[in-house]
């Protein structure tokens, strides 16, 4: 794998800078009363090199979701059988893809923290969690179609990961050290279909 370019280094860099100068203000003050001016401010760039990365503020909160996305979705492949998957093997892959994503959401402890409680005080933040989640559905749905499962086992195993992630997040009251665990438990309730026979 070939080194990235000095010019694509410090791309990264100065996106790592407004990533981290937005999680600090959003640390100190409510979400609403963060300013764009206020993150390029705090990381030392203009408005215009903002805006060359993000969007909008919100972005922020979401930043590199395509390319998360897009690693889950690698790992879910690696997991692929030589056969059709069944509704018990498609619920074993998908805990391990979620156990993935758990340890990649909460490897920045503290920033994990802060990012649950912005996503449960802001609806519009809320929303946009809520449309990566249905994403990751889509994804693991349209994997699973390819792997040759039935409509059924593509639709539901999908959706009761999701309802596991889902569960063990609220379980975890925001706490990176149980978000896991947690949902481990919520995928140990579905019990005879998620081990494969």
């Amino acid at each position: 794998m070939s080194r990235p370019t000095l010019r694509a280094r410090n791309q990264q860099r100065a996106r790592d800078e407004i990533i981290a100068a937005a999680y600090e203000l959003f640390s100190e003050r409510d979400y609403a009363d963060v300013t764009v001016a206020d993150i390029a401010d705090r990381a030392k760039v203009g408005r215009t090199t903002f805006f060359r990365y993000f969007g909008d503020k919100q972005e922020v909160i979401f930043a590199g979701e395509e390319e998360w996305l897009d690693g889950v979705a690698r790992h879910h492949r690696e997991l692929r059988l030589d056969h059709p998957p069944s509704l018990a093997e498609a619920l074993a892959m998908l805990r391990g893809t979620t156990e993935a994503i758990c340890a990649s959401a909460t490897q920045d402890t503290a920033r994990y923290v802060l990012r649950a409680r912005l996503i449960a005080e802001n609806p519009e933040l809320g929303d946009r969690a809520a449309r990566k989640q249905r994403r990751f559905a889509e994804l693991m749905a349209e994997d699973l179609r390819e792997q040759g499962a039935s409509a059924d086992t593509a639709a539901l195993a999908p959706q009761l990961a999701l309802a596991c992630y889902k569960t063990g997040h609220e379980l975890a009251a925001n706490d990176p050290n149980t978000l896991w665990p947690s949902v481990a438990a919520a995928f140990d309730q579905l019990g005879f279909v998620t081990t494969p026979a």
